[in-house]
Protein backbone atom coordinates (compact mmCIF):
# COMPACT_ATOMS: atom_id res chain seq x y z
CA UNK A 1 0.00 0.00 0.00
CA UNK A 2 1.46 3.66 -0.95
CA UNK A 3 2.12 6.00 1.68
CA UNK A 4 -0.39 9.10 1.50
CA UNK A 5 2.47 11.04 2.34
CA UNK A 6 -0.03 13.26 4.88
CA UNK A 7 -0.27 11.13 7.95
CA UNK A 8 0.68 13.04 11.51
CA UNK A 9 3.63 10.11 11.39
CA UNK A 10 4.45 11.20 7.81
CA UNK A 11 4.84 14.52 9.09
CA UNK A 12 6.73 13.81 12.19
CA UNK A 13 9.06 11.65 10.52
CA UNK A 14 9.42 14.60 7.70
CA UNK A 15 10.16 17.14 10.00
CA UNK A 16 12.81 14.83 12.11
CA UNK A 17 14.94 14.35 8.71
CA UNK A 18 14.56 17.86 7.50
CA UNK A 19 15.31 18.99 11.39
CA UNK A 20 19.49 19.51 10.50
CA UNK A 21 19.17 20.53 7.17
CA UNK A 22 16.99 23.59 8.15
CA UNK A 23 18.62 24.88 11.17
CA UNK A 24 21.75 24.68 8.54
CA UNK A 25 20.13 26.50 5.66
CA UNK A 26 17.25 28.53 6.45
CA UNK A 27 19.30 31.62 6.82
CA UNK A 28 22.32 30.95 4.85
CA UNK A 29 22.25 33.38 1.44
CA UNK A 30 20.88 32.01 -1.47
CA UNK A 31 19.85 32.63 -5.11
CA UNK A 32 16.07 31.62 -4.30
CA UNK A 33 13.77 29.50 -2.94
CA UNK A 34 10.59 27.81 -4.06
CA UNK A 35 7.62 25.65 -2.34
CA UNK A 36 6.92 22.40 -2.58
CA UNK A 37 3.29 22.07 -1.85
CA UNK A 38 1.73 19.15 -0.26
CA UNK A 39 -1.45 19.09 -0.87
CA UNK A 40 -4.75 16.98 -0.48
CA UNK A 41 -6.78 17.57 -4.04
CA UNK A 42 -10.52 16.05 -4.10
CA UNK A 43 -9.12 13.95 -1.22
CA UNK A 44 -6.14 12.70 -3.12
CA UNK A 45 -2.71 13.45 -1.77
CA UNK A 46 -0.49 15.59 -4.14
CA UNK A 47 1.96 17.83 -4.80
CA UNK A 48 0.96 21.52 -6.88
CA UNK A 49 2.76 22.90 -9.54
CA UNK A 50 2.71 25.59 -12.20
CA UNK A 51 3.13 26.43 -15.42
CA UNK A 52 5.36 29.67 -15.91
CA UNK A 53 3.96 32.44 -17.67
CA UNK A 54 5.21 32.86 -21.37
CA UNK A 55 4.89 36.30 -20.53
CA UNK A 56 8.09 36.07 -18.35
CA UNK A 57 11.58 37.21 -19.34
CA UNK A 58 14.23 34.09 -19.46
CA UNK A 59 14.99 30.53 -20.77
CA UNK A 60 12.34 28.76 -18.03
CA UNK A 61 9.42 31.11 -19.39
CA UNK A 62 6.80 28.43 -20.05
CA UNK A 63 7.99 25.48 -18.07
CA UNK A 64 6.77 23.60 -15.31
CA UNK A 65 7.91 24.80 -11.80
CA UNK A 66 6.61 24.88 -8.47
CA UNK A 67 5.95 28.82 -6.95
CA UNK A 68 8.42 30.61 -5.97
CA UNK A 69 11.36 33.09 -6.86
CA UNK A 70 14.35 35.05 -5.75
CA UNK A 71 15.14 36.05 -2.21
CA UNK A 72 14.80 39.51 -1.47
CA UNK A 73 17.17 41.56 0.71
CA UNK A 74 14.01 42.15 3.41
CA UNK A 75 13.39 38.42 3.65
CA UNK A 76 13.88 37.03 7.31
CA UNK A 77 14.95 33.45 5.28
CA UNK A 78 14.49 31.35 2.47
CA UNK A 79 11.12 29.86 3.90
CA UNK A 80 10.05 33.58 4.29
CA UNK A 81 10.92 33.70 0.35
CA UNK A 82 9.06 30.91 -0.81
CA UNK A 83 6.11 31.62 1.21
CA UNK A 84 6.07 35.27 0.21
CA UNK A 85 6.66 34.13 -3.65
CA UNK A 86 3.51 31.80 -2.98
CA UNK A 87 1.59 34.48 -2.24
CA UNK A 88 2.53 36.75 -4.68
CA UNK A 89 2.40 34.08 -7.49
CA UNK A 90 -1.06 32.04 -6.26
CA UNK A 91 -3.10 34.07 -4.01
CA UNK A 92 -2.07 31.13 -1.54
CA UNK A 93 -1.06 32.21 2.07
CA UNK A 94 0.69 29.30 4.13
CA UNK A 95 1.11 29.50 7.52
CA UNK A 96 4.81 29.12 8.60
CA UNK A 97 3.64 26.26 11.03
CA UNK A 98 2.84 24.39 8.25
CA UNK A 99 6.28 23.84 6.66
CA UNK A 100 8.07 20.79 7.31
CA UNK A 101 11.23 21.50 6.51
CA UNK A 102 14.12 22.69 4.06
CA UNK A 103 15.38 19.83 1.71
CA UNK A 104 18.83 19.65 0.07
CA UNK A 105 19.46 22.46 -1.98
CA UNK A 106 19.54 22.54 -5.80
CA UNK A 107 21.98 24.58 -8.26
CA UNK A 108 21.43 25.89 -11.40
CA UNK A 109 23.82 25.86 -14.41
CA UNK A 110 25.06 29.24 -13.00
CA UNK A 111 25.77 27.42 -9.86
CA UNK A 112 23.12 29.45 -8.34
CA UNK A 113 21.70 28.07 -5.09
CA UNK A 114 17.88 27.10 -5.29
CA UNK A 115 16.16 25.82 -1.81
CA UNK A 116 13.11 23.86 -2.24
CA UNK A 117 11.07 24.23 0.60
CA UNK A 118 8.39 21.51 1.50
CA UNK A 119 4.90 22.41 3.27
CA UNK A 120 2.01 20.33 3.75
CA UNK A 121 -0.87 23.13 2.41
CA UNK A 122 -3.68 20.79 3.18
CA UNK A 123 -7.17 20.30 1.10
CA UNK A 124 -7.08 22.84 -2.07
CA UNK A 125 -9.85 23.49 -4.45
CA UNK A 126 -7.22 25.00 -7.67
CA UNK A 127 -10.46 27.09 -8.74
CA UNK A 128 -10.44 29.13 -5.19
CA UNK A 129 -6.72 30.22 -6.13
CA UNK A 130 -5.84 33.35 -7.98
CA UNK A 131 -2.96 32.91 -9.82
CA UNK A 132 -0.97 36.45 -11.22
CA UNK A 133 -1.19 36.08 -14.67
CA UNK A 134 2.10 38.14 -15.41
CA UNK A 135 3.86 34.68 -13.66
CA UNK A 136 1.74 31.94 -14.06
CA UNK A 137 -0.42 30.30 -17.15
CA UNK A 138 -2.27 27.38 -14.95
CA UNK A 139 -2.09 25.73 -11.90
CA UNK A 140 -2.40 21.62 -11.59
CA UNK A 141 -1.55 18.99 -9.05
CA UNK A 142 0.05 15.54 -10.05
CA UNK A 143 -0.52 12.90 -7.35
CA UNK A 144 1.67 10.91 -5.39
CA UNK A 145 0.07 7.79 -6.35
CA UNK A 146 0.66 9.24 -10.27
CA UNK A 147 4.58 10.32 -9.72
CA UNK A 148 5.60 7.18 -8.44
CA UNK A 149 4.04 4.90 -11.11
CA UNK A 150 6.84 3.76 -12.98
CA UNK A 151 5.37 4.71 -16.45
CA UNK A 152 5.43 8.21 -15.72
CA UNK A 153 8.85 8.42 -14.88
CA UNK A 154 11.10 8.50 -17.32
CA UNK A 155 15.36 10.32 -17.76
CA UNK A 156 16.87 12.68 -19.83
CA UNK A 157 21.00 11.87 -20.52
CA UNK A 158 22.75 14.76 -21.44
CA UNK A 159 26.05 15.18 -23.15
CA UNK A 160 28.75 17.77 -23.37
CA UNK A 161 31.19 17.68 -26.01
CA UNK A 162 29.85 14.58 -27.35
CA UNK A 163 30.59 12.98 -24.08
CA UNK A 164 27.83 11.50 -21.47
CA UNK A 165 27.69 14.07 -18.80
CA UNK A 166 24.92 13.27 -16.18
CA UNK A 167 21.21 12.32 -15.88
CA UNK A 168 17.98 13.97 -14.83
CA UNK A 169 14.96 12.31 -14.27
CA UNK A 170 11.50 13.61 -15.85
CA UNK A 171 8.08 13.04 -15.15
CA UNK A 172 4.93 12.66 -17.41
CA UNK A 173 1.86 14.32 -17.15
CA UNK A 174 -0.80 14.26 -20.03
CA UNK A 175 0.49 17.62 -21.88
CA UNK A 176 2.61 18.36 -18.90
CA UNK A 177 6.63 17.04 -18.60
CA UNK A 178 8.12 17.69 -15.18
CA UNK A 179 12.38 18.88 -15.92
CA UNK A 180 14.85 19.82 -14.89
CA UNK A 181 15.72 21.36 -11.61
CA UNK A 182 11.82 21.29 -10.57
CA UNK A 183 12.20 17.07 -11.96
CA UNK A 184 15.47 17.00 -9.89
CA UNK A 185 12.99 18.54 -6.46
CA UNK A 186 10.29 16.47 -7.00
CA UNK A 187 12.69 13.28 -6.88
CA UNK A 188 14.13 14.66 -3.57
CA UNK A 189 10.48 15.09 -2.63
CA UNK A 190 9.52 11.67 -3.61
CA UNK A 191 12.69 9.92 -1.67
CA UNK A 192 11.82 11.77 1.60
CA UNK A 193 7.54 11.26 1.44
CA UNK A 194 7.61 7.20 0.03
CA UNK A 195 11.23 5.59 0.79
CA UNK A 196 11.05 1.87 -0.03
CA UNK A 197 8.08 3.16 -3.12
CA UNK A 198 10.44 5.32 -4.97
CA UNK A 199 13.66 3.82 -6.56
CA UNK A 200 15.33 6.80 -8.72
CA UNK A 201 17.73 5.59 -11.59
CA UNK A 202 20.44 6.92 -9.63
CA UNK A 203 21.36 9.59 -7.29
CA UNK A 204 21.01 13.30 -8.94
CA UNK A 205 24.27 14.48 -9.13
CA UNK A 206 25.07 17.98 -7.54
CA UNK A 207 26.07 20.34 -10.27
CA UNK A 208 29.25 21.41 -8.94
CA UNK A 209 29.65 24.88 -6.83
CA UNK A 210 33.46 26.00 -7.24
Amino acid sequence: MLPDGLSAEDEQRCRQLLARTTARLRSRPAAAAVLVPLCLVRGVPALLYTLRSNRLVGRHKGEVSFPGGKCDPDDQDVIHTALRETQEELGLEVPKEHVWGVLQPVYDRGKATIVPVLANVGPLDLQSLKPNPEEVDEVFEMSLAHLLQTQNQGYTHFCQGGHFSYTLPVFLHGPHRVWGLTAVITELTLKLLAPGFYQPFLAVPELPRG
